[in-house]
C-alpha cells in the first residue's frame, strides 16, 4: 500500500491494526475487473451507514435535549445526507485516497457524491470492524466536528418561524399564518409576553418568551409539533 493511507490514518485519526480493512473502504467498485479477486467498499459502507446512523441518533439525543423526534429525525437526515456525507469525505482526503477503476477515473468518478459518501460510510464501517464502537464513535465525532456549528454550515440552523412559514408557504400561501400577542406581563425590564399563532385563522399553537420575538418563535414551535413537523 502506498503511503498515502498513512497520511490518511492521521488525518482520521485512527491508525488500523488491520490495514487490508483501509484498503478495502477505499475500493471503489470500478477497481474490481483489475484486481481480480478483491472486495469493494460495498459491504463495508453497509455496515458503516448502520453505524453511522446509530452514532449520529445518539449524539443528537446527547446535544439537543427535549428536542422532538420529528426536528431530531430531520437533523440526522441533514447530517447523513450524500452531500454531507461527500464533503466530509472531501474534508479528510479521501477523494485522494480512492482507489478507482480506469473508466471511473477518467469520468471524473474521484470526485462523484456517491462514490464519495460510500467511501465515508465505508471508512467508519471499517473503523468500527478493526476497534469497535468508541473507535468509530471518535472517528465520528471528529469528522462532524460540534453538531450545531456542522448544522449551521449546512443551513439547519433556521428559526422555528422560518420552518414554520416554509411548510406552510406552499399550500397556503405567504399571509396564511398570523402571529397576535394574548398577553404582556411584569415589569418592563422583566416582561414575559404570550403569543399565539393561526393559520387561516384557527389557532395552531401558543408560545411565551422575554420578548415578542422570542414568544413568537415559541409558539412556532408550539406549532410545528401540532403539524407533526
Amino acid at each position: 500500500m502506498s503511503a498515502e493511507p498513512t497520511t490518511l490514518e492521521s488525518r482520521v485519526g485512527h491508525v488500523f491494526r488491520d490495514r487490508s480493512l483501509l484498503e478495502r473502504a477505499l475500493t471503489h467498485p470500478s477497481l474490481l475487473p483489475v484486481l481480480h479477486g478483491a472486495e469493494s467498499n460495498q459491504r463495508l459502507e453497509f455496515l458503516g451507514d448502520a453505524v453511522l446512523q446509530l452514532l449520529l441518533s445518539e449524539a443528537l439525543y446527547a446535544e439537543f435535549p427535549g428536542e422532538r423526534e420529528g426536528v431530531l429525525s430531520r437533523r440526522r437526515a441533514t447530517l447523513a445526507n450524500g452531500t454531507t456525507l461527500a464533503l466530509l469525505a472531501r474534508e479528510l482526503g479521501l477523494d485522494r485516497a480512492l482507489r478507482l477503476g480506469p473508466s471511473e477515473e477518467s469520468s471524473g468518478g474521484r470526485q462523484r457524491t456517491s462514490a464519495l459518501g460510500d467511501a465515508f460510510e465505508a471508512l467508519l464501517g471499517a473503523v468500527y470492524l478493526d476497534a469497535g464502537l468508541e473507535a468509530a464513535r471518535a472517528v465520528a465525532r471528529a469528522a462532524y466536528g460540534p453538531l450545531p456549528a456542522r448544522l449551521a454550515t449546512l443551513g439547519d440552523d433556521k428559526t422555528p418561524k422560518s420552518r414554520l412559514q416554509e411548510l406552510i408557504q406552499p399550500r397556503h400561501g405567504n399571509e396564511a399564518l398570523a402571529y397576535s400577542v394574548l398577553a404582556a406581563e411584569g415589569e418592563d425590564h422583566r416582561r414575559t409576553f404570550e403569543v399565539s399563532v393561526s393559520l387561516l385563522g384557527r389557532e395552531i399553537g401558543r408560545g411565551r418568551g422575554s420578548s415578542k420575538k422570542a414568544a413568537e418563535e415559541a409558539a412556532a414551535e408550539a406549532a410545528l409539533r401540532t403539524l407533526g413537523a
